[in-house]
């Protein structure tokens, strides 16, 4: 059975699009809570594009359930999750000029630099994660780092495909699942994900979280977001 961690970046989006003080991500992250969330993620971009340094600092500490922070693996953002401390660290690839997060880590491009973060974010006692394709070499070079877990992303298999193509980027996801546990990393995923496509992943043997937060926060505009988050808690976690 899976777990549902939910990104609430998009609630920030609508705050600053106006440069208000409203909606409340902590008020979003409560409501999250309330729906069955396992955890909360926030993706601290260096744009600083929607969430900002204070709201990860006050769900920090507020929050009841683990918060689970993306970032780029720069300097200032390690910096900033050893002070902040939050349960897990997922290190994610970034470009100023993308909408949304386009693919994988290139790990083995990166393995030294990589291999640097990785080291800083667990001796400070943080979880660490990378996000990558489910690819078995990047899968293979995300072991060697010793990084606790991968999140594989889904963004390919989300896109409107024609149904063999779909098979095909599930039929990966699995190899891909099983691959990393048997190199014992934690595997979760995430990227696109949506109520009508979440169940196969979900159901993904040893799938641990998948975190989802665009769709969810766009179907909260007309259910509201607890009731968004309890519907995609119940896909997620349903046996």
């Amino acid at each position: 059975m899976a777990r549902l961690g939910v990104n609430i970046d998009h609630v920030a989006t609508v705050r600053q699009a106006r440069g208000v003080a409203y909606p409340d991500t902590l008020e979003a992250a409560r409501a999250a809570e309330r729906g069955g969330a396992h955890g909360i993620t926030v993706h601290l971009r260096e744009d600083r594009r929607h969430i900002q340094d204070a709201d990860v600092a006050r769900l920090r500490a507020e929050l009841r359930v683990p918060m689970n922070l993306e970032m780029a693996a720069t300097d200032e953002m390690v910096g900033i999750a050893l002070r902040t401390k939050p349960a897990d660290v997922c290190l994610v690839p970034e470009r100023r000029a993308e909408v949304t997060t386009e693919g994988g880590l290139d790990v083995i491009g990166q393995r030294k630099a990589l291999a640097d973060v990785v080291a800083r974010l667990s001796d400070g006692g943080i979880r660490v994660s990378l996000f990558i394709d489910p690819d078995p070499a990047q899968i293979d070079a995300s072991a060697a780092l010793k990084a606790a877990a991968i999140e594989l992303h889904t963004g390919r298999y989300c896109e409107p495909l024609p149904p063999a193509e779909i098979a095909a980027e599930l039929e990966k996801q699995r190899r891909g699942a099983a691959q990393a546990l048997a190199l014992g990393l934690i595997v979760n995923a995430g990227h696109g994900l949506r109520t009508d496509n979440v169940r196969p992943i979900a159901t993904i043997p040893g799938m641990d979280t998948l975190n989802i937060g665009h769709s969810i926060v766009a179907r909260a505009i007309f259910i509201g977001m607890e009731a968004a988050v309890r519907e995609m808690h119940d896909l997620v976690v349903a046996p």
